[in-house]
């Protein structure tokens, strides 16, 4: 759970490919007297599932949110959907997004935006075009050599008093593959840094970690071809416990999992070249990397070309981290580190890793406990893309792992 958090947040769980998630109360820990964020007519939840779930046929069967001229409506954007990230926009109206991953974030007005499994997006929009049937649109956005199913899901923003006989307007939704428009939306997030709603980036680090993520295959007898896809992170495919990893670790239950997990690959090579499909085993195991109460951590998530480069939104439990810099191509300390944005970047949860890149975030481990950190590709996280922190306690109860309750059912 995230602690001090502003907006809306996400509660959801993951079961093979059966996620379930609910939109979770609205979160406000502003001042009563704060002009941040600005107070819309009425907020609207927009929740992107699975794509080839919301495609309808027919207009009658699609969702319709009315909206009166001259009024301005706060939109809760999450992406539900298990393996896609998504463009979203809506015909003829710009959208100003005000708040991401439950943080307050510098406004900035925008065509359409990018969101990944796991984020939310909060946007505002005036109703001030001319009165009508609008789409609201989401697409798939992928610059990697797979295919996928590249249906548009839809809504319609009404205005009020409009028939609904009149025929919706589509929008201009960016290319499925135009990384240009990502990098632009992407630098464009920042953090408000204001007194009252500062950027605490560590600028000091304890711990710098540089985690490769990539796909892989390993034996399997009896699959197809006598492999199965696998993917690992440095090289390590996650093997999940039998007994919970917070359980083992508040009763110091041995066996469960090993505190080893590398903080860099084991060998490097050229990540982000030519793509590699020979040798591409990887190393089974319930390992995890412990972080000291409180410790300041960088880490550098870095795409390979295992079979293929890819993009994969990470997501992060427990704690909110900045972003302070992506790139494309291999990430270079020599070059790269002058770049990262240590003033304002933003802050969230979950981050996408631009395919071919790297993304850089930093936080503070200030939370005791263990904590799961994957991609929230749902099917890159069944085959193992994951990994957890356990966070040592500091000094004193209140930086001390709870224990549980007396009535906690066994799993």
């Amino acid at each position: 759970m995230y602690r001090l958090q502003d907006g809306r947040v996400v509660l959801h769980a993951h079961h093979t490919v059966c996620a379930s998630d609910v939109p979770w109360a609205d979160r406000h820990h502003a001042k009563a007297k704060s002009s941040f964020p600005p107070q819309p007519h009425e907020s609207v939840l927009v929740k992107l599932k699975a794509i080839y779930l919301l495609v309808v046929l027919l207009f009658s069967d699609t969702f319709v949110t009315e909206v009166e001229w001259g009024k301005t409506y706060l939109l809760r954007i999450v992406n539900a959907a298990l393996n896609d990230e998504l463009f979203f926009a809506i015909a003829g109206h710009n959208m100003t997004v005000v708040e991401i991953d439950a943080v307050y974030c510098k406004p900035f007005t925008t065509s359409a935006i990018l969101i990944t499994p796991g984020q939310t997006t909060n946007v505002l929009v005036t109703a001030n075009q001319a009165p009508g049937r609008y789409f609201m649109a989401a697409r798939d956005f992928n610059d990697a050599p797979i295919p996928v199913d590249n249906k548009t899901a839809t809504a319609i923003l009404q205005y009020k008093g409009v028939p609904d006989t009149v025929i919706p307007v589509l929008p201009q939704l960016p290319a499925q593959n135009d990384t240009s428009f990502v990098d632009t939306y992407s630098n464009s997030l920042r953090s408000l840094n204001t007194p009252q709603f500062p950027a605490n980036v560590p600028l000091t680090i304890d711990r710098h970690l540089f985690f490769t993520v990539g796909l892989g295959r390993d034996p399997c007898p009896t699959c197809l071809n006598s492999t199965k896809l696998t993917a690992s992170i440095n090289n390590v495919t996650f093997v999940m416990p039998k007994i919970g990893l917070l359980q083992a670790h508040y009763f110091n239950i041995n066996g469960v999992f090993k505190l080893d997990f590398p903080d860099k690959p084991p060998a490097p090579f050229n990540y982000t070249g030519a793509p590699l499909t020979a040798n591409l085993g990887t190393s089974l195991g319930t390992r995890l990397s412990k972080l000291a109460f409180n410790s300041t951590v960088e880490l550098v998530l870095q795409d390979t070309n295992l079979l293929t480069v890819e993009s994969h939104p990470f997501h992060l439990h427990g704690f909110n981290f900045f972003v302070v810099g992506r790139g494309v191509g291999n990430f270079d300390p020599a070059k790269d580190l002058a770049k990262f944005n240590l003033v304002d970047p933003p802050e969230r949860n979950t981050v996408g890793v631009p395919t071919g890149g790297w993304t850089a975030i930093r936080f503070r481990a200030d939370n005791p406990g263990v904590w799961f950190m994957h991609c929230h590709l749902e099917l890159h996280t069944m085959w193992g893309l994951k990994m957890a922190f356990v966070v040592e306690n500091g000094n004193g109860p209140d930086q001390s792992i709870l224990p549980p309750p007396n009535d906690l059912p066994p799993c």
